[in-house]
């Protein structure tokens, strides 16, 4: 399976863990540290009854956005590997949206490069959330940042080492 992936399916997070580190094992890194981060549906929300969700995205450009990330990790935390699924459909509530794995030799990089990407993830992939609750339903703003801004890529960085 893919380091970068869309599913309608359940997201296994042992599976992408199972990922990142085949993937630095086949690239010879070394790894002392893994952390994983899963997003899961939740309710309530804004104060609402969440009763789904459901997500939509542009896949092929999705993918490329989730390379990106990765680049840019490379960029900022070499050694770092990533791998990244996020789930597309009808989703309820507690159910896994997004489950991502970094690895790496040593837990400060592994910690700053999984928070990266969950904030890159929502600033640049386009995916979009439909939230449905008790007495209606609304779009979440999605993506909305140019995957090309470098300031806000500066201060994602920044946020992610604090």
């Amino acid at each position: 399976m893919s380091r970068f992936f869309l599913t309608t399916n359940p997201i296994n997070l042992d599976e992408v863990i199972e990922i990142v580190l085949k993937h630095a094992s086949i690239q010879s890194k070394s790894t002392g540290s893994i952390n994983a981060f899963l997003g899961v549906v939740r309710s309530p929300n804004l104060g609402k009854r969440v009763l789904r969700l459901e997500y939509e995205a542009y896949k092929p450009l999705a993918v490329k956005i989730f390379q990106q990330i990765s680049s840019e990790i490379e960029e900022y935390w070499p050694g770092v590997t990533l791998a990244l699924h996020h789930r597309l459909g009808i989703l309820q509530v507690g159910e896994a949206s997004i489950a991502i794995a970094t690895s790496s030799e040593h837990r400060a990089e592994s910690f700053a490069a999984c928070r990266y990407t969950i904030e890159r993830v929502k600033q640049i992939a386009p995916i979009w959330k439909h939230e449905f609750f008790e007495g209606g339903h609304v779009w979440v703003e999605g993506a909305l940042a140019d995957p090309k801004n470098k300031q806000l890529r500066e201060e994602t960085y920044q946020m992610s080492c604090k």
